[in-house]
């Protein structure tokens, strides 16, 4: 509530402001969606310099895992990631182990930059996961199957008032690091009409009771960018001892019930209903919602602006 005070607050500054400079003049619709757009930059400039950035090591979960910030990224704790996520970039509330724990994200950009992109985390408790499957994959089988499950799941997020999600290709194609149990891939995905791509790369570090989930959150042009530091990316997030996949027991863990192939393509875990909500994607949605804003500055405007007619 407390936002959407603010956002119509700065509307309506801006508009009191612009009708007051503008008193004499005929607005156009030119000069509104000038003024829309500062509204909204006004909006943007409140939100980004209300973010508390940080710095060095973060415990994450209880203490289960560590991530030192990698140098030229700064953190966001899971408060304000979800409200990036949410109340910024236009994805539906997430709930649960579905909740942020917290988010990257390149030092020289804010949430409302146009080259940016957020590493969003979370963790899923799903138990430890065998990765025996993971040299006999078929990453051309999986990509089809993968495209398939979206294309049967489009109805049910257009129902819920999202736009429909088509997969468009392998935007890095999956490697599982055996060694340090990282697995790290990335998808080309559609969004509606939308006419920017939106590139959703996706990492997950193994652990002895489930695994942190790394999910870049940008638009298909900042894919070089990720690519070249995914390395010390990658580097920076492990568990911390105890809750390493080393140390997993199999005579008290739990099994998760899929292996490499699923934690990719998701299909198992959709049958098991741990998928199975719309927001699970996330996408990048402030240009849309930014382009609301101009629609609602204007009839907010020319509510406040009118002015009482003379009595004949």
């Amino acid at each position: 509530m407390k936002l959407k005070f603010t956002i119509l607050s700065l509307l309506i500054l801006g508009t009191s402001i612009f009708s007051k400079a503008n008193d004499s003049l005929t607005v156009d619709q030119d000069l509104e969606q000038f003024q829309a757009e500062i509204a909204f930059q006004f909006y943007a400039d409140s939100i980004s310099n209300s973010l508390k950035y940080e710095h060095g090591v973060v415990n994450l979960k209880n203490n289960i895992a560590t991530i030192k910030i990698p140098q030229g990224y700064k953190y966001l704790n899971g408060e304000d990631a979800d409200m990036v996520l949410t109340d910024l970039w236009g994805n539906p509330p997430r709930e649960g182990d579905n909740m942020s724990l917290g988010m990257l994200m390149p030092e020289s950009t804010t949430p409302m930059s146009d080259s940016t992109y957020l590493i969003n985390i979370t963790y899923s408790p799903e138990g430890f996961i065998d990765d025996a499957d993971a040299k006999e994959l078929d990453y051309d089988d999986l990509f089809d199957s993968m495209r398939e499950d979206m294309k049967d799941a489009n109805p049910s997020r257009v129902e819920q008032g999202y736009p429909t999600m088509d997969l468009v290709s392998w935007a890095s194609p999956p490697y599982y690091d055996a060694e340090s149990k990282k697995l790290h891939w990335a998808k080309e995905l559609k969004f509606g009409e939308y006419p920017i791509n939106t590139l959703n790369y996706s990492i997950r570090v193994l652990g002895r009771k489930g695994y942190l989930e790394l999910n870049v959150i940008g638009e298909m042009p900042v894919l070089e960018e990720v690519k070249s530091n995914i390395n010390p990316i990658l580097e920076s997030v492990n568990f911390n001892e105890g809750n390493r996949y080393a140390d997993f027991n199999p005579d008290i863990d739990q099994v998760a019930a899929y292996g490499i192939g699923g934690l990719i393509a998701g299909k198992v875990l959709m049958k098991a209903g741990l998928l199975a909500k719309a927001g699970l994607i996330l996408a990048k949605f402030w240009k849309i919602i930014a382009i609301a804003f101009v629609g609602f500055f204007a009839g907010i405007k020319k509510f406040f602006g009118k002015k009482e007619e003379p009595n004949s």
